[in-house]
Formats: structure tokens, C-alpha cells, sequence
């Protein structure tokens, strides 16, 4: 399970999930999944997540420290997720920067951009207020 692109993997953990309906899913512990995943639950797309500490089942098959993601519904008849698009923009072949008078506006406000700037992981919202620019990670609503 070894992968180049470790923000890459992360999405797409998510998004299969979201799209299967499982409430659950498990990506690899690194800082900057963290700190999207923090973003993520501060900005109301995930319910919960926790680090999993080494000794569990899942860290001998992952190979390494893991975070449980708990994803979010709406509740009704049909479960709706929370998460209806989730795309990566910045690729290790291709960076996309942005300066701080071009950051975008995200399917007209209600999604966001997580960028990753000189001060740290950080929505388009939070960019454009504290006027960086920096590398568009991906966008999601």
C-alpha cells in the first residue's frame, strides 16, 4: 500500500467511502492529513476522527500510526453525505499556486479550497483574509 501522492490517497479514501455510505473509514497519519482532517471536521464535512494508537489491529496492516474518520449524513430517508464533490487540484506533477488576488470563490461560497501557504494548512476563506496566496490542495462541497 505504498503511495506517492499521500493527500491524493486520503480524498480518495474519503470520497469512496462517502459514495459507498460507510460511516467509517481509515486514512495513514501524517501531519499534513491531519491538519486537512482537522480543517474537515472545523468546516463541518466530517462528524469525528481520532488518531488510532500503535497497538491496534488496523496499524499491523497499514503498516503505520492510522486516523479513524467518522463521515457525516444528513439524516432523512435516505442518507445524504455531507460531502458532494471532493477534488484534487495541486498534483505532485503539476502545482497550482495562486496569489492572494486570484484565490477562488468555491461553488459560489458554499464549498471551500484548502490551500497550503506559508503560514500553514488554511480554507480560500481564511487565505484571502489574511492576504496569502500559496498551493490550491483541492477544492470540496
Amino acid at each position: 500500500m505504498s503511495s506517492n501522492d499521500l493527500i491524493s490517497d486520503m480524498l480518495s479514501r474519503i470520497r469512496n467511502a462517502n459514495i459507498a455510505g460507510l460511516e467509517k473509514t481509515y486514512v495513514l497519519y501524517t501531519k499534513i492529513n491531519f491538519s486537512i482532517i482537522k480543517i474537515l471536521k472545523e468546516e463541518g464535512f466530517i462528524d469525528s476522527f481520532e488518531k488510532v494508537d500503535g497497538d491496534s489491529i488496523l496499524n499491523k496492516y497499514f503498516h503505520s500510526d492510522i486516523i479513524s474518520v467518522n463521515l457525516k449524513f444528513k439524516k432523512g430517508v435516505r442518507q445524504k453525505p455531507y460531502i458532494s464533490f471532493l477534488k484534487r487540484i495541486s498534483k505532485p506533477g503539476l502545482r497550482v499556486y495562486v496569489n492572494s488576488n486570484n484565490i477562488p470563490q468555491v461553488w459560489g461560497g458554499i464549498g471551500i479550497a484548502v490551500f497550503s501557504t506559508s503560514c500553514g494548512l488554511m480554507t480560500n476563506k481564511m487565505a484571502k483574509l489574511k492576504k496569502l496566496g500559496g498551493e490550491i490542495l483541492f477544492y470540496i462541497w
